[in-house]
């Protein structure tokens, strides 16, 4: 059962991959549809904004009309299906199909990404969807960057083929993903979160929604300026993001990946600055784009595997996952817009600097709020470094490195401890065999001693303290 649980797993990797590879290089600012459109001469922000916008719309409704395993496999497949099909007139010349077959792939697209909600959470335990998540991201760009490299070198009408064999791939893969009872479609795990999730998900939307402006500004802004390295741009463009990506995955769970957030923040500054003092030749362009392409890998997968821990606690996982992708697709939609203007008014580079930098400090403002709310929401995810996971004498030096007004007594140790293991006040009232009031009192009594607000801030507060004791 176990072979049968990871079998199945793997199956929905390799179906979602195939489908994320035809989106990332073609209907999703792709370089084969990037190609086309200059072969042809035709006019690229409509093209682009169209296929952006109608990717996001098909995230954040699909949730409101696919509401079983069933209806997410069959969307994945038919949305593969229809992609196929709406990818063909761009073998002819550019008429009203091409505008037709974009906004129709990428709302498809868009459906059958969600989708993969469903089969995320059924195929992966809790607090392990980092793995999956990473490994998806990082085989589609490999896929995508074999592409590109024929598309861009050798022929665009081969990587459009290519684009379509994807497609084809991911569907055969699709059906063989199992919907029927042999299957645990719903998770333990699912229950009233402590708190509001909605809030700490409003948060995360807008985090991710305005940090990804930059890679609006990137796709419209510094990919341009470099079209002229065409050999180098089609191989190298997604290598540091692979890289950041499976340097993630792959650090020990102690590790504290919430403060590589920050190293992409400094990444992301980092490249702005250089393209704006910096030349345009290969050695400029493999310092700007490691920096930018090695920041988004560290925060694309923050929120998939984040997102991915949230389908938990949701019983339509597919509403949870596309609304919560679609805040990545609009964030870069503004930032292709941004760009764009920015571009047709011939902003100088230092002052395109001064937008992304600017950016970047408000995301620097919602971080703390946002890891203080996540910390709640998924004390024990990898990104959030879980209190849990450590030993006892780790734990205690925490707790004794941690300046109080005031000292504990023995049952506020207690109701501490049991805070701190994610337990609920009723829970830590049956636990240690008072009242659910008493334990309130004791809370709000360790609150007021550790100076807090409540368990994020003293979860938070705690955790500043950790050692390697």
């Amino acid at each position: 059962m176990k072979m049968f649980f990871k079998d199945y797993r793997l199956v929905s990797i390799m179906a979602f991959s195939c489908l994320f590879a035809y989106l990332l290089s073609f209907v999703f600012e792709g370089q084969v549809l990037y190609s086309i459109i200059d072969v042809f001469g035709a006019q690229t922000h409509t093209y682009i904004l169209s296929a952006i916008i109608a990717h996001f719309a098909g995230l954040f409704s699909c949730g409101c009309f696919i509401k079983s395993p069933r209806m997410a496999k069959l969307a994945m497949a038919s949305g593969m299906s229809v992609c196929l099909l709406s990818t063909v007139p761009f073998f002819f010349t550019p008429s009203a199909f091409w505008l037709a077959g974009l906004i129709v792939s990428g709302y498809a697209g868009g459906c059958a990404v969600a989708a993969w909600g469903y089969f995320l959470k059924a195929f992966t335990p809790k607090n392990e969807r980092i793995k999956p998540c990473a490994d998806v991201l990082i085989l589609s760009n490999i896929i995508m960057i074999g592409i590109n490299v024929v598309a861009m070198n050798a022929s665009h009408f081969i990587g459009l083929v290519l684009t379509m064999l994807c497609l084809v791939i991911g569907a055969v893969f699709t059906w063989c993903m199992p919907t029927d009872e042999t299957i645990s479609w719903k998770s333990e795990n699912e229950k009233k979160l402590p708190g509001n999730p909605k809030k700490p998900m409003t948060i995360l939307f807008l985090f991710v929604a305005i940090i990804t402006v930059n890679s609006g500004l990137m796709y419209q802004v510094i990919n341009p300026a470099f079209k002229h390295l065409t050999g180098l741009v089609s191989w190298y463009w997604a290598v540091p993001y692979i890289i950041a990506l499976a340097i993630m995955r792959n650090l020990p769970m102690r590790a504290k990946r919430s403060l590589m957030l920050y190293v992409g923040m400094t990444m992301i500054m980092g490249a702005f600055i250089c393209f704006m003092m910096m030349g345009r030749g290969a050695a400029e362009y493999f310092v700007i784009d490691t920096l930018m392409l090695g920041a988004c890998g560290i925060f694309d997968l923050f929120w998939w595997s984040i997102i991915g821990e949230m389908l938990d606690y949701a019983k339509n996982p597919v509403k949870v996952f596309g609304i919560g992708l679609s805040a990545n697709v609009f964030g870069v939609l503004c930032g292709n817009v941004l760009g764009i203007t920015v571009t047709s008014i011939a902003l100088p580079s230092a002052e395109v600097a001064v937008i992304a930098l600017s950016v970047v400090c408000v995301t620097l403002v919602i971080l703390p709020l946002l890891n203080r709310q996540l910390l709640m929401l998924l004390k024990s995810h990898a990104y959030l470094t879980a209190y849990s996971s450590m030993s006892e004498k780790q734990q205690s030096a925490i707790i004794k490195h941690t300046k109080m007004l005031d000292t504990l007594t023995e049952r506020e140790n207690e109701v501490l401890q049991l805070i701190l293991s994610g337990k609920s006040n009723k829970e830590i009232a049956e636990a240690l065999f008072i009242s659910e009031n008493t334990v309130k009192v004791h809370a709000r009594s360790i609150y007021a001693k550790y100076d807090v607000g409540g368990r994020a801030e003293l979860i938070s507060t705690l955790l500043k303290n950790q050692t390697d004791a």
